[in-house]
């Protein structure tokens, strides 16, 4: 362990130079915070802010993380699960000069240690995903958020839905912005990007052919959905399990078997969740599924896989590859846990691809600057939970396609009078 009292804790700093590498291919594919970070770096907005960020250390991370910087931002950073840290990058964060606190396979302990470092800043400013971070300054640092904090953002659904709940309660302390709920991040990133990565993950920690299996998706949200595309495509049998009517409807409408997960259980080859919720999985379940079923998690937390009740079933557990530990059961039928039920899209590889990170940390960048604005110019924001602006979502979303190569059409202004004018008919 490498450490700087007070100014970073990482695995080894001299990983830093296959870091910067990692960086600099996530920023080759990123071209909209890479056009914000050449933008802002001029007019420095962020000077005289400190941003708290608790979330994944992935190379598209570090990314955002440099465009705080380039634009006069001081950061301080911490790891949003044990696991999914990328110790090469968080070594060329620390070496690059960014206060880190973060490595992979830390314990709990640790993590909250990290996000506790982190918040020695005194920040203005906190971004999340999970909420972790805003949790800790609730409940350890209120005097922080009633004093210096005047808002923050929130990257994941897990965490939106909670501090709704705690606006709701009046339990807020300050303002935060719900990124996850911009139609430039749950419709690409929580869709293509959990979709392609959570298969990633399950490839990297198994290498098992997906086609002609039976993969059961607890969950038909925006991330469900795009595992089960994803899934289809590779050839595999998808099983839909849910506990909304609407979601599982559409996932039926798309061809897919729908059935409760007891009976799902019988049927399914590889699991995996995808619904912010606990006890997905439990005692009855692992009891009736086939002997050599893998079984993993894509939810931010690692609840939704009963790993305790697992363990009560179990006669011997060993790691037969890494990510991948083999449970055999009293019964003699083993199960296969993949990275230890945490989000196996970033323990077990390497999280969602940059180009549609690109969208989501565009959003991040643009929502922090919009609370740093409103504290320049004295406008009260309460504390409740803000959604991105629709004009945010398109503006995102066009810079994204002129970088790919494509044009869209524009509406004439006869076109608009049309759609607006109540008294025409046809």
């Amino acid at each position: 362990m490498t450490e700087k009292k007070g100014k970073y804790k990482v695995r080894d700093i001299k990983l830093a130079v296959e870091g910067r590498k990692k960086i600099e291919w996530a920023e080759s594919r990123m071209p909209v915070l890479m056009a914000l970070q050449n933008k802002y770096s001029k007019t420095k907005p962020f000077k005289g802010y400190r941003i708290a960020g608790c979330l994944h250390v992935t190379k598209e991370t570090a990314v955002l993380v440099k465009t705080f910087v380039a634009a006069g931002a001081t950061v301080a950073w911490s790891g949003c699960n044990p696991l999914s840290t990328n110790d090469e990058v968080a070594a060329a964060l620390a070496a690059a000069g960014v206060s880190i606190f973060a490595w992979h396979g830390m314990k709990v302990k640790e993590f909250y240690w990290c996000i506790e470092e982190s918040l020695k800043l005194k920040p203005n400013l906190t971004l999340d995903d999970g909420a972790d971070l805003i949790f800790t300054v609730h409940k350890k640092y209120q005097n922080l958020a009633r004093t210096v904090i005047i808002g923050g953002t929130e990257e994941t659904t897990t965490g939106v839905h909670r501090l709704r709940k705690m606006a709701d309660d009046g339990k807020l302390l300050y303002p935060v912005i719900a990124v996850n709920d911009a139609e430039t991040k749950w419709d690409f990133d929580n869709v293509y990007g959990t979709g392609q990565s959570t298969l990633d993950g399950v490839i990297r920690a198994t290498s098992v052919m997906l086609a002609g299996k039976n993969i059961v998706i607890a969950g038909y949200g925006h991330c469900g959905r795009g595992v089960a595309s994803r899934a289809r495509g590779l050839g595999a049998n998808v099983i839909v399990t849910e506990v909304k009517p609407t979601a599982a409807l559409k996932a039926r409408l798309e061809g897919y078997s729908v059935m409760k997960m007891d009976d799902a259980a019988k049927q399914g080859d590889i699991f995996i969740t995808a619904t912010g919720v606990k006890d997905i999985i439990r005692t009855r379940h692992f009891s009736s599924m086939k002997d050599g079923a893998i079984v993993c998690n894509t939810g931010h937390y690692d609840c939704e896989i009963n790993i305790g009740e697992l363990e009560k079933l179990t006669r011997s557990k060993r790691e037969i590859r890494p990510n991948n530990e083999e449970y055999v059961l009293k019964n003699g039928r083993k199960i296969y846990v993949l990275a230890q039920g945490r989000l196996v899209n970033l323990a077990a590889a390497e999280g969602h691809p940059s180009e549609v990170m690109d969208m989501s940390f565009a959003n991040q960048f643009m929502a922090q600057l919009n609370l740093a604005t409103a504290h320049k110019n004295k406008t009260k924001l309460e504390n409740k939970v803000y959604d991105i602006s629709p004009e945010q979502d398109q503006e995102i979303a066009g810079i994204k396609l002129r970088a790919t190569g494509f044009s869209i059409d524009s509406l004439t202004k006869e076109q608009i009078t049309y759609m607006n004018d109540y008294s025409a008919g046809t």
